[in-house]
């Protein structure tokens, strides 16, 4: 997941890593994958109904392997996990909609130049095509999507500048939701559904949603044919079953597919909240923007985030697993549906101009990003050490006033928190329970 991250010129070799075999244990799903992308027909008994938390495991693994070194668009090791990708896709049997399922493009983000970079990054997107069953709707779309890059060996931006150029896997961010693409790919390649399936693994989302936006500005179909899109970023880190599904509002019909497939799990369900419209800093606002209908999953921060410790040892694999199995009901119900879904358009939230001094401003705080219900900005966590923890904020609290400025949610809080600079002493009042406390704060430098 993206916060506008610029990143240093890095060298790019012309030649991909070289990859292991496919893993055995998809050799019998492979076979009926490909059987299933030839013959768009019938259901059989032998078709996986169910996401495979060892592969998803697997898949993460290498993706997060410091063999990858991060996947930093226009690296060595984001082609290699791209190569990666596409052989994945084409052992699915699934068609190739551009070259080779890749898609290049030259990736130079407003921060590169703001930072005097004008060399852009060569990447590419990776995109596959699943041909739906039902001839008279398979000429219709449905996106399922993630991206596969992170931040590789950068500082800028990441939460731990002071770890240097150690690698920044990103397990979670997003090698997770990437995992979760591919195995909803194996799933609906063996039994496709009545319209058309794109899997798209978007590069350079951490540079600011480039791949998506180059996505949707080069579509391989016509993009008035494209009905809704399905995006995972970090999916990986599942906790008391509470899940977080944006963009359940862009369209009329989301929410009641959206809680009929968790119902559908029974005592399995998820306690879901989220916002409803289609924006945040992921690859399903690029799509939004076009007037298309999104849903966007998410297993909420953690304090690894952008951190060199995202590895894959923290990844909740069988959490993701009943992720991946609800986003295939709704992926499901939105493609077999026969008529497209109804979409409507929400104003984007109103922000304040952050000065370059007040991007630099740190506080030290874990957002937790589902918590609907909270009367201001609930905290999920507080990094140890940090101003926060210093100035007496612990996880659970509810920030209500920052600065003298009431916070109401994420966005207001940013603004109140970029309002000031490193150094400056502020006010923070918090609900801690049924507790009002006004605690006093310095807050930090970014990195310092």
């Amino acid at each position: 997941m993206h916060r506008g991250i610029p990143h240093t010129a890095q060298s790019r070799r012309s030649t991909f890593i070289n990859m292991s075999n496919p893993i055995r244990s998809l050799v019998a799903t492979t076979l009926l994958s490909v059987a299933a992308s030839c013959t768009p027909a019938p259901r059989t008994l032998s078709t996986p109904t169910h996401a495979d938390s060892t592969v998803i495991r697997r898949d993460i693994e290498y993706l997060a392997s410091d063999q990858l070194e991060g996947r930093l668009a226009g690296t060595p090791g984001n082609d290699s996990a791209a190569a990666y990708l596409a052989r994945r896709y084409r052992s699915l049997g699934l068609t190739e909609l551009v070259p080779g399922y890749l898609q290049p493009f030259n990736a130079l983000s407003a921060q590169d130049a703001h930072m005097g970079r004008t060399a852009p990054r060569p990447t590419q997107n990776v995109v596959a095509l699943l041909r739906g069953r039902d001839p008279a709707l398979r000429d219709e779309y449905i996106v399922i999507g993630a991206h596969f890059d992170h931040l590789g060996r950068e500082t800028t931006f990441a939460q731990d500048p002071e770890a240097g150029n150690a690698i920044r896997n990103g397990a979670d961010d997003n090698a997770s939701g990437t995992a979760a693409v591919l195995d909803l790919a194996r799933m609906l390649a063996a039994d496709p559904p009545r319209r058309s399936v794109i899997f798209v693994n978007f590069s350079a989302e951490e540079l600011g949603v480039l791949g998506s936006s180059w996505f949707v500005n080069h579509p391989p179909v016509p993009l008035e044919r494209i009905v809704a899109m399905i995006n995972f970023d970090m999916v990986g880190r599942l906790r008391n079953d509470k899940l977080i599904v944006y963009g359940t509002a862009t369209a009329t019909e989301l929410k009641g597919i959206v809680d009929s497939a968790n119902a559908a799990a029974g005592s399995a369900m998820f306690r879901i909240s989220g916002g409803g419209d289609g924006y945040g800093p992921s690859d399903q606002s690029s799509f939004y923007a076009k007037d298309i209908p999104v849903l966007h999953f998410f297993t909420d921060l953690h304090e690894d985030y952008h951190r060199a410790t995202d590895d894959a040892d923290k990844i909740n694999a069988g959490g993701e697993a009943r992720v991946v199995d609800l986003a295939l009901r709704v992926a499901r119900a939105v493609a077999d549906r026969p008529e497209r879904l109804t979409f409507v358009r929400i104003a984007p939230p109103a922000r304040t101009a952050v000065s370059e001094e007040g991007k630099q401003t740190y506080l030290g705080t874990v957002p937790d990003m589902g918590a609907s219900d909270a009367k201001g900005l609930r905290l999920t966590g507080v990094r140890p050490g940090s101003p926060a923890d210093q100035g007496g904020l612990k996880a659970g609290d509810v920030i209500v006033e920052l600065g003298g400025v009431a916070v109401k949610d994420l966005y207001s809080y940013s603004d109140a928190l970029y309002a000031h600079k490193p150094g400056d002493v502020v006010k923070i009042v918090v609900l801690r329970g049924s507790e009002r406390l006004e605690l006093s704060v310095t807050l930090g430098r970014r990195g310092g």
